[in-house]
């Protein structure tokens, strides 16, 4: 085994750089088996191993057959007004949206796009109506962490621009979303998000953003207008008194920060892990609160 390989039950994954080490400290899974897996750091591997935890030797040696399962490519997708497409891919029941050599979203690390839509509503669910608008529908994680803390007076308006990843949310992931497409408070809109802000004036409690991997435009070159000095006063022109604007990142971006702060929002940068835990990647979300403007809320 070669340093910097990774391996962990199911999807927790740890990095270690002796399998030997890993496995002579794991505790027996319940029943005779358990599920391995093996990846290249920082590559993901399509590899995964059967073993029998009764037949490792005193070293944590292996013997048992290997299975090797591949990544499937289910569809893709041109984004409107873009260069690339967009592919969704499985493995087993593992989904990947990917763009480029870029994957945007995993079925398996869902913890930082669950925060941005529970930190933003927890902030405003007191409310009277809340209405939110979430820019990208992507795996639906954000919109399921919203519908779990709002009440039954609030309103969610998705923006989802590419058509296909709601038909893939109706279709191949349709166990990943649940429910929550006929929640009654939702509604979906095959429309950009920026138009929707900028036709918008005092219409929102919160505005949720995770349409690129960061405050610039990955998926499509026009998103910079969302972030741009101009995009977030539209953004703030569109939310009501003490609104939220909140948009998840990849990772930092000092300038992004800057820009709200110039636009005359107050900033919180929040971070957290990728897949909910201590472990994983740790992605940042920018909660910015816009001061009284005088506005009244809209609810329409």
């Amino acid at each position: 085994m070669e340093p910097g390989v990774s391996i962990g039950f199911g999807h927790k994954v740890t990095r270690s750089s002796s399998l030997e080490r890993q496995l002579a400290v794991m505790q027996q899974a319940p029943g005779s088996s358990a599920f391995l897996s093996l990846q290249a750091w920082p590559r993901p591997s399509a590899m995964r191993f059967w073993c029998n935890l009764n037949n490792l030797n005193p070293l944590g040696k292996i013997s048992g057959k290997a299975i090797v399962i591949p990544w499937s490519l289910l569809d893709v997708a041109q984004v409107p007004g873009g260069s690339g497409e967009l592919r969704l891919m499985q493995r087993g029941t593992e989904f990947s949206i990917r763009l480029g050599h870029n994957e945007l979203m995993n079925s398996r690390r869902s913890g930082s796009e669950e925060a941005l839509g529970t930190i933003a509503c927890e902030r405003i669910k007191a409310r009277n109506r809340p209405r939110i608008l979430i820019g990208g529908l992507g795996m639906g994680f954000t919109l399921r962490a919203a519908l779990a803390v709002l009440g039954p007076e609030a309103r969610i308006v998705v923006a989802e621009l590419v058509p296909a990843v709601l038909a893939w949310a109706r279709g191949s992931m349709v166990e990943v979303f649940g429910t929550s497409l006929k929640d009654p408070r939702v509604r979906i809109r095959e429309s950009d998000v920026g138009h929707l802000i900028r036709s918008s004036r005092s219409t929102f409690d919160a505005i949720l953003l995770d349409v690129d991997n960061g405050p610039e435009g990955l998926t499509r070159k026009g998103n910079d207008a969302l972030y741009n000095m101009e995009g977030l006063r539209a953004a703030g022109t569109a939310l009501c008194s003490g609104g939220i604007l909140a948009v998840w990142s990849s990772g930092p971006d000092l300038d992004f920060t800057r820009r709200l702060r110039k636009t005359g929002f107050d900033v919180d940068e929040v971070r957290v892990r990728a897949n909910g835990s201590r472990r994983g990647a740790r992605h940042v979300i920018w909660i910015a609160s816009h001061a009284d403007h005088g506005h009244q809320a809209i609810h329409v």
